[in-house]
């Protein structure tokens, strides 16, 4: 049976030595810091106590209380058992089990105090619990991600790099949950058992949000959404988060928001809840009207439009500034490679000026461009660049195509890699793969950097083996050599201009 706090019956369900199933009631009341206000009182055959299921049933449901009711050989009642739920400042740090608080069994004919009082009680002390997030106190998270088809190795390199976008937007992540599965749930990501088991994460561990690491369809985010109760994000709109935070320009504040808009717009429709249909009046005028989900995509389209038209205007200021620098034929080295990988700092580094350097992704967004002296007296513009990062959101790539269309215009690139991570053949592919979408053929130089971070000669052994140079930026170590190849490539013996046909294929050995 459910009871409500009056004591009234609400719903009875009959099952077998197997199961129960439980009326859908949607999302009434429940939520955040408030219970279902509904108390479940059910048999078991045996004298078994409380279950695992019902300790599951008691967390994803946030009943009240959970009451089970043994039988003794005779049939007759023997002990209740009843279970409810524990603020997150009651519980112990680490046991899986905790959430929840047991009270001493003992005949249901003995029970005796002031349940109302004592749930209501309880539910102040949630409340409290979860009442809401003190200033500069940075976000709870679980991250979440399926194998789907991708090896061990693969899962855990995955993982470490969603760790470093949340620490980048500010999160702290306090759980992962993995599953082994051929391919995400197409409603749900995660299969049903594991989703369960994510839930009771969530709510013993007090989380704000679930960053789940494949891309969400808006049907697994609304499902998800709703079966979490909690805010679920995915890669994508961390990314963009954290687009959101580092843009400082005009030009980077414009292309994110055009990222982000691209990003919502197809996912309006499963806003069902607020689509309602706006009435007119009078001759004419009477019908279902327009809804409010087409208000609202036809003004999220209306911003697209100038913003589009905003960024083409700045398009083209930066092509005349563009031009102007090509009349005076000076050689452009661009600065480009995966996120943090150290390119704000290789270009303070070389240039000995201030520039922004953190050690998060995507703390660069906006083109900073600085001048270089070469030791034989020749000056090029070395220009410093949004980092990349596999499976780029396609509409960040085109929101920033405009930003990025200067690579074109590059005399060389240089492809700064951090040397100190496990898998720089991937990060080196996913920049290529990203240059090559935004038709970029300039030379490439390879820059193994951060090699501080690893054995004497190991940096310089590996940037060998890819025609590379190996620097430390952070301690200002093999910058001679680097600028000297650069010098090599950018000028030929004769001082004739820089060779640009070889392309990322052709000078990536040298």
């Amino acid at each position: 049976m459910l009871l409500d706090r009056r004591g009234l019956v609400q719903h009875v369900m009959v099952g077998d030595a197997h199961s129960i199933s439980l009326p859908d009631w949607g999302r009434l009341r429940a939520g955040r810091g408030r219970l279902r206000g509904l108390r479940c009182v059910h048999t078991h055959l045996g004298n078994e106590g409380l279950t695992r299921d019902d300790r599951t049933d008691l967390l994803l449901l946030r009943l009240d209380a959970m009451v089970t009711v043994g039988m003794d050989d005779d049939g007759l009642p023997a002990v209740a058992h009843t279970a409810a739920l524990v603020p997150a400042g009651d519980r112990a740090p680490g046991d899986r089990n905790a959430g929840i608080e047991c009270l001493d069994p003992q005949p249901p004919a003995q029970i005796a105090f002031d349940f109302q009082a004592w749930i209501r009680d309880r539910e102040a002390a949630l409340a409290r619990d979860s009442g809401g997030q003190r200033i500069g106190e940075r976000e709870r998270a679980i991250l979440v991600s399926v194998t789907a088809g991708r090896s061990a190795r693969d899962l855990r390199v995955h993982i470490d790099e969603l760790r470093e976008l949340a620490h980048s937007a500010g999160v702290d992540i306090v759980d992962v949950v993995t599953q082994n599965r051929p391919r995400v749930d197409p409603k749900t990501v995660l299969g049903s058992g594991k989703l369960d088991d994510l839930v009771i994460r969530a709510f013993q561990d007090d989380v704000d949000l679930v960053i789940v690491d494949q891309d969400l369809t808006p049907t697994q985010a609304r499902n998800l959404g709703e079966r979490m109760e909690l805010r679920v994000i995915d890669r994508t709109q961390l990314i963009l988060d954290i687009f959101a935070q580092h843009a400082t320009s005009r030009d980077g504040k414009l292309q994110v928001e055009l990222a982000q808009l691209k990003y919502l717009l197809p996912r309006l429709a499963q806003r069902a809840e607020v689509s309602l249909s706006r009435l007119a009046g009078g001759i004419g005028g009477r019908g279902p009207g327009e809804t409010k989900l087409e208000v609202d995509r036809r003004r999220t389209r209306d911003r697209l439009t100038r913003l589009e038209r905003e960024l083409k205007k700045l398009a083209a200021q930066r092509g005349n500034r563009r031009q102007r620098r090509g009349r005076r034929a000076v050689p452009v080295l661009s600065i480009v490679g995966y996120t943090n990988a150290g390119k704000s700092t290789l270009l303070r580094a070389l240039t000995r000026t201030e520039v922004h350097v953190a050690d998060q992704m995507f703390a660069t967004l906006d083109p900073t461009s600085r001048r270089l002296r070469f030791p034989r007296e020749r000056e090029v513009i070395i220009t410093d660049t949004v980092g990349f990062i596999r499976d780029l959101p396609a509409d960040l790539v085109t929101a920033f195509r405009a930003t990025l269309e200067e690579l074109a215009d590059a005399s060389l690139l240089l492809h700064v890699v951090d040397a100190s991570t496990g898998d720089c053949e991937r990060r080196i592919e996913a920049v290529r793969r990203v240059l090559r979408d935004i038709d970029v053929e300039a030379p490439e130089l390879l820059v193994f950097n951060q090699v501080d971070r690893m054995a004497d000669g190991e940096g310089a052994a590996t940037a060998g083996r890819h025609g590379g140079v190996a620097v430390s930026a952070l301690h200002r170590t093999g910058l001679r050599g680097l600028l000297e190849r650069a010098e090599r490539m950018l000028w030929a013996e004769d001082d004739g201009p820089p060779d640009r046909t070889g392309g990322l294929a052709g000078l990536a050995g040298m």
